[in-house]
C-alpha cells in the first residue's frame, strides 16, 4: 500500500513537489496572473507548466467578474462549482504556483483557506524555481478530469469588506498592513491603476511583499519574523491590504508562516477604499 500523502505546511520547496507530484491525491495547480500595468489587460502566461498542472484562473473563474472592483471575492457557490470543475475532492492535496515565483499563487492559497480547505501549500519559487533546478516542464494546455466533491465552508473571519474596515480604522487592537510598494504608500507615485487616487488607509502601517522575499521565493522564518515583529506582535489581528487583493495575500502567508494566527485579507484594499473614500 503506498503511503499517505501528508502536507502540515504552507509552503513547499520543489523537491517535495517533485517526490510526490504524481501521488494519487495530489493536485498541482498554475494560478498565475498577470501583473497590472497601467491597463486592466492580463499579460500573457508562461507557454510552459508543471506536469499534471491544472490552470486556477483568478480572474476569470475564481473572483466575482460582475463586482466594481477587481479580483472580487467570490460566493460560495461559485467557488464550489469551479473548484469541483478541477477534480479536486475534499481529500484532495493542493500545490499552487504561479510564474513570477510568488506572487498570485499566495491569492488561490488564500481563497481556499477561506473556503475552508486547509490541505494546500504554496510552492516557494514557483515555475522559475522549479525550472531552474532543470525539472521537467509540459507545454501548457488543458487537462480533463471527472467532477470532484469539494465542498466549501466560508470561514467569514478570514475577509474583510468595506463596512469592517472603517470600524477596524478605529480599533487600536487590529492593525492594518499595506503591502504595496513604499512610494505608493507614501502617496509618491501615481497608482498604476488609472483614475485611482493616491493614499493610504488611515491608521495602517506598510511592509512592501516585495521585503518578504529573495529571487522569487521567501526569505528565511527567522528573517520573516523580525519584519513582522518590527510592525505588529504575535496578539494583535493582522489585516492586510494592498492594490486590489492580490499581494495582500503574500503578507498573510508570509505572517502564517512566522506563527500569527489573527490573520485577515481586506479584499477590496486600496482600490475600493480609494475609490469610496474621498480626500
Amino acid at each position: 500500500m503506498p503511503e499517505k500523502l501528508v502536507l502540515n505546511t504552507n509552503l513547499v520547496s520543489v523537491e517535495w513537489l517533485k517526490k510526490h507530484l504524481y501521488d494519487d491525491k495530489l493536485v498541482v495547480l498554475d494560478a498565475t496572473i498577470g501583473k497590472l500595468i497601467n491597463t486592466e489587460s492580463e499579460l500573457s502566461r508562461s507557454s510552459k507548466q508543471i506536469p499534471t498542472a491544472q490552470f486556477f484562473d483568478i480572474k476569470k473563474k475564481f473572483s466575482h467578474i460582475n463586482a466594481k472592483f477587481p479580483n472580487t471575492f467570490p460566493s460560495k457557490t461559485q467557488f464550489e462549482k469551479e473548484v469541483r470543475t478541477l477534480g479536486i475532492n475534499n481529500d484532495s492535496v493542493i500545490v499552487v504556483y504561479d510564474d513570477k515565483g510568488i506572487y498570485s499563487s499566495a491569492r488561490a492559497w488564500w481563497l481556499f483557506k477561506s473556503f475552508g480547505h486547509h490541505k494546500i501549500a504554496v510552492l516557494d519559487g514557483g515555475l522559475p524555481n522549479w525550472t531552474s533546478k532543470g525539472y521537467n516542464v509540459e507545454a501548457r494546455h488543458s487537462v480533463i478530469t471527472s467532477k470532484g466533491n469539494f465542498i466549501a465552508t466560508l470561514e467569514n473571519e478570514r475577509i474583510v469588506d468595506f463596512k469592517k474596515i472603517q470600524s477596524i480604522i478605529k480599533d487600536k487592537s487590529r492593525l492594518i498592513i499595506d503591502a504595496r510598494n513604499a512610494d505608493r504608500f507614501n502617496s509618491l507615485v501615481p497608482e498604476p491603476r488609472e483614475g485611482l487616487r493616491r493614499g493610504t488607509i488611515p491608521q495602517s502601517v506598510n511592509i512592501p511583499f516585495s521585503d518578504l522575499l529573495e529571487n522569487g521565493t521567501f526569505k528565511s522564518i527567522a528573517v520573516l519574523e523580525s519584519i513582522f515583529n518590527c510592525k505588529a506582535t504575535k496578539e494583535q489581528d493582522l489585516v492586510f491590504s494592498c492594490g486590489s487583493g492580490i499581494t495582500a495575500c503574500i503578507l498573510a502567508l508570509g505572517a502564517t508562516l512566522s506563527g500569527y494566527k489573527a490573520i485577515s485579507v481586506y479584499d477590496g484594499s486600496w482600490t475600493e477604499y480609494g475609490t469610496l473614500i474621498e480626500k
